[in-house]
């Protein structure tokens, strides 16, 4: 049993409710658009999985690759920034689906918070908004789950975007 916080578009900003929503959480998972510094400070508090965005520099690029595909408690995990969603998958990720069957797939880049589960693929979408101060959203956005065989127990934090 793993539990995982996933977060994207901090845009540089690591936001208090960062450290409490994630304190019991085993891993961290970044769906881009860090900014600088941010990967370094969420490493210092937790083990990270990140994959860069499109407003990441080469910095960033060098430590978070487009797209990451690993397998955690059992579950294929595919994790890019600009993904679309289910019935509206960028060009780009739609074969990787089809080839790589991935129980759960994340992305970020569009600051809404969305989780559904795509019947035509047979996995959860998660895409869990934005995390920073940055950008046209209005609440800020979490999501916590735990990985136990499955995923369950999913939670999400909104707070204020300062």
């Amino acid at each position: 049993m793993k539990r995982i916080g996933i977060l994207s578009d901090t845009h540089g900003c690591v936001p208090d409710q960062v450290y409490s929503f994630f304190a019991e959480c085993d891993e961290l998972w970044h769906a881009g658009d860090i900014g600088v510094g941010v990967l370094e400070e969420l490493q210092a508090f937790k083990p990270v999985v990140a994959v860069y965005g499109n407003t990441d520099d080469w910095d960033i690029r060098r430590e978070a690759p487009e797209t990451q595909l690993f397998t955690r408690e059992g579950l294929k995990i595919l994790m890019t920034h600009i993904g679309g969603y289910p019935k509206h998958y960028e060009n780009r990720i739609k074969p990787l689906i089809l080839s790589e069957k991935p129980d759960i797939f994340i992305s970020g880049h569009s600051h809404i918070l969305k989780v559904m589960y795509d019947h035509d693929f047979n996995l959860l979408h998660i895409n869990p908004g934005a995390a920073g101060h940055s950008g046209f959203h209005k609440v800020s956005t979490l999501v916590r789950l735990v990985l136990d065989g499955t995923p369950k127990d999913l939670e999400i934090m909104e707070y204020p975007k300062f």
